[in-house]
Formats: structure tokens, C-alpha cells, sequence
């Protein structure tokens, strides 16, 4: 994709990001892409078939062997769960139930939250704002990896390994990067989640709850779906930051891969972020973006001019002050 830029910091940069202007330009021109925001009304019975696909699974497996409960947890369980995180993160914009219906969004949220066996929503939408609003912000976007993942997993082996702990830095990095007090919706999802977790143990015993937990946590390491989370914002080429993918793993991930169309027009629901770029074709067409979550995945590790540190940083000084 082009030259790439050995580097041993992260990309400073000292512009606004870019999605502001592109999005109030398309909108000028095509101002019939407003009919596309609003609630996606597939998007409720989706994700509840895939809970209780998942409820059901928890029973099947409860008599198998530990190593076919980590062979369907990885093969099966855990597309499912990290498909629902990303369900998540499109009920996190409201595009379940509508802007109108913020509880009712929280609360499904949660509902999508079951399977994935930690409580994840709530703390999730938390944050998801900031990297929205704070795109690339130093010390506000927890996307970000900290100045220790950049430094320390800077070689095939290392990167490999920081892969497979995607999730544990995920969850710790808020906790270090950008603090903040935890929530009535956050001590819900907790004690709702727990309470499930202690339902299916007593029902069905150990081995459905490691399925879940095992799934959600080796999904969102090193498996072909997550090439998502480089694939978005790790920059590839020198000057972007975002980066849309545009192969068949969208039909499982809620079209997550249409991810410059999405910081553009974060209102507009997944299922629908396809007719955006057809729309506006001009804007996106030439965009850099990738065919492969897989290839990403390959190239990370093995680049030694791709790592963590490949993401660009910007100030927000106002918003630090404020």
C-alpha cells in the first residue's frame, strides 16, 4: 500500500482530523445521506437470534472435552461474540433504537453483552465517544497504544504477542491512559452480566462459561476478524489515518470494515454504510483501504515498519483545559 516510514514515535500531527471537513463537504453535495441516519430495524432481532444462538450453544457444549470447548470457542463461539461487540459498538451510536431512546440502547447493549461473558457495554460506549470526538488525542483516544506498546513490541515476535493480549490492553489501557469515575450503567452491565454467567454455572457447569469467556478472549486476540483493529487507524501509508476494508468479513461484522465511511457519518448504521460510499463514490474511490484482514495481520507482524507506534497523535488542548 504504497512507501511506509520507519519510525520510533508515533505520527504528531497538528490539523484537525479529517472526517469533520469530508463529512460537512458530502453533506453539502449530497445532502440525501441524512435520509440513511437513523435506527437500523434488522438490527434488534439480529443480535438477539445471535444470543440465544449462543445461549444454546453454552448447552450443547456442556459435555464435550475441554479441547473441542476451545476448538468451538475459537471456530464458533468467538465470531459470534466478537460479532456482537461490534453490534455493540454500532448500539453505542444509538442505531438500534434511535437517538430518542438512549436507555433503551444502553439496555440492549447489555442484552448483546451477555455472551461475551465480561461486562463490556457499558465501559465500552464510555470511551467509544472520546475516540469519535478526540480522534487520535493524546491522552484521550484509548485506542491508542501507550508509549510502552510502541517501544517494547517493535519485533515480529513481540507484535505476534501483543496480538494475542489485545483484549487485556484493551480493557487496562482506559484504566491508564484516561481514567474516569465508573457508572450507574457500568455497575448494571456488571451485576447483569454476572448474575447470567451464575445462571448458566448452576444450569450447565464450568465448561459453557469457559466457551464463552475463551471465545470472546481468542477472537479478539489473534484471529482472522480482528484485523479490524489494525486494519482501521494503524497507518499503512504515510498521511491517513483511517482506513476502510472492504472484503467478505463485513457480512459477519456489521460492516465495521466501512470504517472511513463510518468516523464520517458515525449516525449511520452499518447495514447502510455501504450506500454512503456508493453515493459519495468520488470521496472514497480513492481512498487507500484493504482487501485482507488477514494480510493486515500479516504485515504487522512482519514489517519491521509497522507496530504500535504506526498511529497518528494529535493535541486537544481545549478539550484538556476544559
Amino acid at each position: 500500500m504504497g512507501n511506509r516510514v520507519t519510525r520510533d514515535d508515533f505520527e504528531w500531527v497538528y490539523t484537525e482530523q479529517p472526517h469533520t471537513q469530508r463529512r460537512k463537504e458530502i453533506l453539502a453535495k449530497y445532502p440525501e445521506i441524512k435520509t440513511l441516519m437513523g435506527p437500523d430495524p434488522h438490527l434488534k432481532w439480529i443480535v438477539s437470534g445471535m444470543v440465544f444462538m449462543q445461549f444454546l450453544a453454552c448447552y450443547l457444549v456442556k459435555g464435550l472435552s475441554w479441547k473441542w470447548i476451545f476448538f468451538w470457542a475459537y471456530a464458533f463461539g468467538g465470531c459470534i461474540n466478537h460479532s456482537l461487540t461490534l453490534a455493540i459498538h454500532d448500539i453505542s451510536h444509538n442505531v438500534a433504537f434511535g437517538n430518542k431512546q438512549t436507555k433503551w440502547n444502553r439496555w440492549f447493549a447489555i442484552f448483546a453483552n451477555l455472551p461475551v461473558g465480561i461486562p463490556y457495554s457499558a465501559s465500552f460506549k464510555k470511551y467509544h465517544i472520546d475516540h469519535h470526538r478526540y480522534l487520535g488525542g493524546d491522552s484521550l483516544d484509548v485506542d491508542i497504544p501507550t508509549d510502552f506498546e510502541g517501544w517494547f513490541f517493535c519485533t515480529p515476535l513481540r507484535k505476534l504477542l501483543w496480538l494475542f493480549l489485545q483484549p487485556l490492553f484493551y480493557s487496562l489501557r482506559p484504566l491508564y491512559v484516561n481514567p474516569k469515575a465508573i457508572t450507574r450503567m457500568e455497575i448494571l452491565n456488571a451485576f447483569v452480566q454476572f448474575s447470567i454467567d451464575l445462571i448458566i454455572y448452576y444450569l450447565w457447569g464450568l465448561k459453557p462459561i469457559i466457551y464463552l469467556i475463551a471465545g470472546t478472549i481468542l477472537c479478539m486476540g489473534l484471529h482472522p476478524i480482528s484485523g479490524h483493529f489494525i486494519a482501521e487507524h494503524y497507518m499503512f501509508l504515510k498521511g491517513y489515518e483511517t482506513y476502510s476494508y472492504y472484503g467478505p468479513l463485513n457480512w459477519l461484522t456489521f460492516n465495521v470494515g466501512y470504517h472511513m465511511e463510518h468516523h464520517d457519518f458515525p449516525s449511520i448504521p452499518g447495514c447502510r454504510l455501504p450506500m454512503v460510499k456508493k453515493i459519495a463514490a468520488e470521496y472514497y474511490d480513492n481512498l487507500p483501504h484493504h482487501q485482507s484482514w488477514v494480510r493486515v495481520l500479516w504485515d504487522f507482524v512482519f514489517d519491521d515498519t509497522i507496530g504500535p507506534y504506526s498511529r497518528v497523535k494529535r493535541q486537544y488542548k481545549l478539550a484538556k483545559e476544559s
